[in-house]
């Protein structure tokens, strides 16, 4: 049994520490309905009793408040009253393929009749929109070249796809929500809330300080010699203020689609048309599961977003799509939460971009034909089953190379930064490795792969742990050393990179010592967060509902876990590698069901332990019964 961690070679991983929440009840008035627990558990996640007032998608922060719309909205506007060709190109991740189905709908329903997407394969286009993916759309709108290019969850990076797009006479709109360089692109409008500190816009870039901007010639719109124009001052202004900077790349777009929706609206589109406006929270199923499955911090905003979208789920009011993938995971839609969404929804979205060509995924968010949707969901699945075996093969070799090293070395000289690479690792999942070694290892992790057989490019992806900004720390050592990386971009917990064979020694020493200088050691002590102790009489079904429903539960808002001592009834192996149990507490008469995935090792487990654990609801013919969701367990 797994308690404090080891490799597959008996090498140990350091302890992991249980560290549990503080939480500042006493500091307010909780409603007397609230459960108490419940009251703890939101006071630990810095909530009040005005924050869990129920939320209603009018809450929502207004898509005015989002610098970049105006331009985007009154060029896509322009687009759909001359029917012109409207090209969305998305990512190859479960966020990318939501937010292209996002985009699809919403424009279709906000009346686009000549509408297409392409999305990127990963192996031959790479990240995003390259210069070969912009040629390659030559006959992307019905055998026609594009009018217009509607990036989704890319493009913020992309300087060169959108030059070639532009001298070809394609407009380009860009949506997205990564970390943005010193410059933006030449795109004709951007809409990222992450837009907020650029050297200079693209307008003073192309034309120069002091020239009149490329789309307008007013006077009130020449520059003052300032290194951002007017109006890309006015967007990062707009963006510096917007509350809601962790909005994914298809929560980017659902707000696109609202503000075009209120201009056409504004413009007299609909009464022109004698068309009723569309009801775009029909896509709101889509935005909660990309939303989820991107890993975003779910602040306030987009709790409002995951949990309107789960609540469509639940009353079958989403996409064939969604319901297909639901019935392939055996998951109840009735029933669903945010964690159905992140480990058995996206994992097979995600497992078609990285190992074969994420048009599947997009194809099953986007029919309507029920038939449909299950064939391409049951492909989706055995493609995320080969994934999961792939997987498995990569973390393993990770694990042994990290156990030769610490049965040579101490604990202690591991690098603060790691980075692995093997010639024979699937690109598209070196991202998985990483996650799972930073797991182990409580430290950033860089897992790298070739581009292709036999190429000299390597592609990395890495992880980070809470505290640590790896986007930042790939920009310190690519502005250290230019000629190091070739690509790099990302977010603060997730990031990628090329980087050629030849530098992968000199880049993993320079990113370890970058690791080194920005990381607090303290952060490197492997631990586990939990609420607390629970009494005896917080053990029932009735709790366990409660604490499900209370979410969205999701990144930077974690599912409540607690931590008690137990007696071990009873334990048995169930498949190859989870532990079932029947745990009790001290000097307690009832016993209660427990599971701990992936924990069996070679030894039984000792009779008395503390588990940090969450209360879970086990459905077994149609009938509910409690059950605890180990986590991780110590001896006492």
């Amino acid at each position: 049994m797994r308690k404090n961690g080891r490799f597959n070679d008996g090498t140990r991983m350091k302890p992991v520490a249980i560290r549990r929440r503080v939480h500042a009840m006493a500091e307010h008035a909780w409603p007397a309905d609230l459960h108490p627990l419940l009251a703890r558990v939101f006071a630990t996640r810095g909530l009040t009793p005005a924050d869990i007032a129920p939320r209603r998608l009018a809450d929502l922060v207004v898509p005015s408040a989002l610098g970049g719309l105006e331009r985007a909205c009154a060029l896509l506007a322009e687009m759909i009253h001359a029917n012109r060709r409207i090209c969305v190109v998305g990512d190859f991740d479960c966020d990318g393929a939501t937010g292209t189905a996002v985009a699809m709908r919403g424009l279709r329903l906000l009346g686009a009749t000549a509408v297409n997407y392409r999305v990127p394969n990963r192996f031959r286009d790479g990240y995003g929109l390259s210069p070969g993916l912009v040629e390659s759309l030559a006959g992307a709108c019905d055998g026609l070249a594009p009018d217009l290019i509607l990036t989704v969850d890319n493009g913020i990076a992309s300087h060169a796809g959108v030059a070639v797009a532009r001298a070809h006479g394609i407009r380009v709109v860009v949506t997205d929500h990564h970390l943005p360089g010193d410059t933006l692109p030449d795109a004709d409008a951007i809409v990222n809330p992450n837009v907020v500190n650029i050297e200079k816009c693209r307008h003073v870039e192309k034309y120069g300080e002091g020239s009149p901007l490329c789309d307008s010639r007013d006077q009130e719109d020449r520059m003052s010699h300032s290194p951002l124009c007017d109006r890309c001052a006015q967007d990062a202004r707009l963006n510096a203020q917007f509350p809601s900077k962790a909005l994914a790349g298809v929560g980017v777009v659902f707000y696109l689609l609202l503000a075009l929706r209120a201009h056409l609206r504004a413009t007299g589109a609909f009464a022109a048309n004698s068309a009723p406006e569309p009801d775009l929270s029909a896509l709101l199923d889509l935005v909660a599961l990309g939303t989820v499955a991107d890993l975003v911090p779910l602040d306030a905003n987009n709790r409002i977003l995951v949990a309107a979208g789960l609540q469509r789920i639940r009353a079958r009011r989403c996409c064939a799509g969604i319901t297909a993938l639901c019935n392939v995971a055996k998951r109840d839609q009735t029933r669903a939460v945010a964690s159905d969404l992140g480990f058995a929804l996206g994992p097979r979205l995600n497992a078609a971009g990285r190992l074969e060509d994420m048009s599947v995924g997009i194809e099953c968010l986007l029919t309507d034909d029920h038939s449909r949707a299950m064939e391409l969901a049951d492909r989706l699945s055995s493609i995320n089953t080969q994934r999961q075996e792939l997987q498995a093969t990569m973390v393993e070799q990770a694990e042994a190379m990290v156990a030769g090293f610490l049965s040579r070395y101490r604990d202690d000289s591991l690098p603060h930064g790691i980075v692995l690479y093997e010639p024979d690792w699937h690109p598209g999942v070196v991202g998985l490795v990483a996650s799972k070694l930073k797991e182990h290892l409580n430290r950033p992790v860089i897992a790298c792969a070739p581009t292709a057989a036999g190429s000299d490019e390597l592609r990395g992806s890495g992880r980070s742990i809470a505290g640590f900004h790896l986007r930042d720390a790939l920009a310190e050592v690519d502005a250290c050393h230019p000629d190091l990386i070739a690509r790099f971009g990302g977010h603060a917990m997730a990031a990628g990179l090329t980087i050629a064979a030849a530098n992968l020694a000199r880049f993993a020493a320079e990113f370890d010592a970058v690791v080194r200088r920005r990381l607090d050691p303290e952060l490197l002590e492997r631990q586990i967060w939990s609420d607390g102790e629970l009494d005896a009489g917080d053990f029932t079904l009735d709790v366990a509902q409660a604490l499900r429903y209370a979410g969205p539960w999701g990144q930077a808002f974690p599912e409540p876990a607690f931590d008690n001592v137990f007696e071990i009834e009873s334990w048995r192996a169930v498949g190859e590698r989870h532990l079932k149990m029947r745990l009790r507490l001290p000097n307690r008469a009832e016993a209660f069901d427990a599971i701990m995935f992936n924990a069996l090792e070679a030894m039984p487990p000792p009779s008395r332990v503390r588990a940090v654990y969450q209360l879970d609801l086990d459905n077994w013919n149609g009938r509910d019964r409690l059950q605890l969701l180990v986590r991780h367990i110590e001896m006492i």
